[in-house]
């Protein structure tokens, strides 16, 4: 049987749909056409360089359209990208540029000072800004894509440890686009929001959505909620994507008013979301869809469909179509109502670690990914994610799971977000310990959160303290990082 294959996705973007809005930065909007024009010329500036087809190579970006030209640029010499993520220090980029094999660098001149100090740890590394680059040159460009190729490397934050490579292939790219419009469909004046980092998979799932799907996509460099609610409001944007702090900051500039009837979905992913945000949001009639994914499955793997985001609030939803789930505990499945930690499979979700097969042979068994995450399902199949096995909190023998704490936290009036994590205790073993962000100008004391918590918790999810402070640690993609937490508790006590 031959390889599967598809056409090169922009370049056959820009062939049947030339005119078409691709990209709008800045105020300016870029046709398909154009994007694949600005491509084939940023292509030729890497091929003088000597990128070509088989190599490797990292990219450190910003979310702009240059950005975005240089990852389509090495699509096209069908050059595998490793995402790198501009918050990390020299350092951590050094370790995943040296274990991702590759010699190669493509960045900007935005980051010189963090370049140099890479340079100085290795001074082999070929470093290309894009502004330097020299014009002229001519690339073979890749007429198209093998769905088994690599397509990108992307490295998981990791709990413990380094930080993994994970694989994606064009395939596990074009079947999660795939998957998704499946689920939320596709309207013709649709234009997809994305202030997500583009070196992250929900910003890069965007990219590719943008040229399978022929859709126009808005493009910020960084989330600002008065002007991604401008966008919805007055701009015509009509899915957006977001993690809880996201929504959260949203809501609170909205203040009174609403959105359009236009406006159809919230992706909101990034793990659980408090309830009583989602039921703002119905409230305010903002469709929230909650989604489930992770780097492994390319972005969302699970997704409430559009039919029950009224009905079904909490739940990450069902599999999407080509996508499989199910809950195992010790090895058995679990019924409906049972926790225990979410195995999928499908086409979109990585054939393994770059380099670790010691990784790929623990997370992988028979095509099943084994996420860490713990869920059940209830008795209609709706998946309801609980918290990272990594997380759990096992306190006298009870599971305690830190984002039922921080629902209940971020409930109360002054709370404008809660992070939750574990301590050790001498007669419990673990006991919730509780990080709070309090609404600007808000005042509250630990005693009486305390006691709001005994209002919705059992004592033994109550928190031994409450420490306020004036923002939680998030990754790239603005989620919370519990593990951080944990580090704070040394400063604390």
């Amino acid at each position: 049987m031959a390889e599967e294959k598809l056409p090169n996705w922009l370049k056959n973007r820009a062939h049947l749909s030339p005119d078409r809005p691709a990209i709008e930065f800045e105020g300016r909007t870029y046709s398909f056409l154009e994007l694949h024009t600005l491509t084939e010329k940023m292509a030729g500036k890497l091929a003088i360089k000597g990128l070509k087809a088989g190599d490797s190579c990292a990219v450190l970006l910003r979310n702009n359209i240059d950005g975005v030209v240089v990852i389509h640029a090495l699509f096209y010499l069908g050059v595998k990208i490793v995402m790198l993520n501009n918050k990390l220090t020299a350092k951590e980029l050094s370790w995943q540029i040296e274990d991702s094999d590759t010699g190669y660098l493509v960045s900007e001149g935005s980051f010189s000072d963090k370049l140099s100090d890479v340079a100085d740890i290795l001074p082999d590394l070929h470093l290309l800004l894009m502004e330097e680059l020299p014009e002229g040159g001519k690339a073979e460009i890749l007429q198209e894509f093998y769905l088994d190729d690599t397509a990108t490397i992307m490295y998981t934050s990791g709990t413990t440890g380094n930080p993994k490579g994970v694989i994606q292939t064009f395939g596990n790219h074009w079947w999660s686009a795939v998957g998704s419009v499946l689920n939320l469909g596709l309207h013709e004046d649709d234009s997809w929001y994305c202030a997500v980092p583009i070196f992250h998979i929900s910003g890069l799932s965007i990219l590719m959505k943008n040229v399978i799907y022929g859709m126009k996509v808005v493009l910020a460099e960084r989330f600002d909620e008065r002007e991604a609610n401008r966008s919805i409001q007055e701009n015509g944007v009509t899915i957006i994507s977001v993690v809880t702090a996201m929504l959260n900051r949203l809501l609170r500039d909205l203040k009174e008013t609403s959105y359009p009837n236009a406006f159809r979905c919230m992706l909101l992913g990034g793990g659980p979301a408090p309830i009583h945000l989602l039921e703002v949001c119905k409230e305010k009639g903002i469709p929230v869809y909650q989604t489930y994914g992770m780097t492994e499955t390319s972005s969302q793997i699970v997704t409430l469909a559009p039919e029950y985001s009224m009905t079904k609030i909490g739940s990450a939803g069902k599999p999407l179509f080509p996508s499989q789930l199910r809950i195992e505990l010790d090895g058995n499945i679990c019924e409906s109502g049972a926790a225990g930690e979410i195995v999928v499979s499908g086409p979109n979700v990585t054939k393994g670690y770059f380099n670790r097969l010691d990784a790929t042979q623990q997370a992988i068994a028979d095509g099943w990914l084994y996420t860490g995450d713990l869920g059940y399902l209830d008795e209609e199949g709706f998946l309801y994610v609980l918290d990272r096995r990594s997380d759990l909190i096992i306190s006298g023998g009870e599971n305690v799971y830190p984002a039922e704490i921080e629902s209940v936290l971020s409930k109360h009036p002054d709370v404008f977000e809660a992070g939750v994590t574990g301590t050790e205790d001498e007669k419990w073993g673990q006991v919730p310990l509780a990080f709070v962000v309090l609404h600007q100008g808000a005042e509250q004391k630990e005693k009486d959160l305390l006691e709001y918590c005994r209002e919705f918790l059992a004592p033994y999810k109550i928190p031994r303290n409450v420490i306020f402070c004036e923002e939680l640690p998030r990754n790239g993609a603005s989620k919370l990082l519990r593990r951080e937490l944990k580090k704070r508790m040394g400063d604390w006590q």
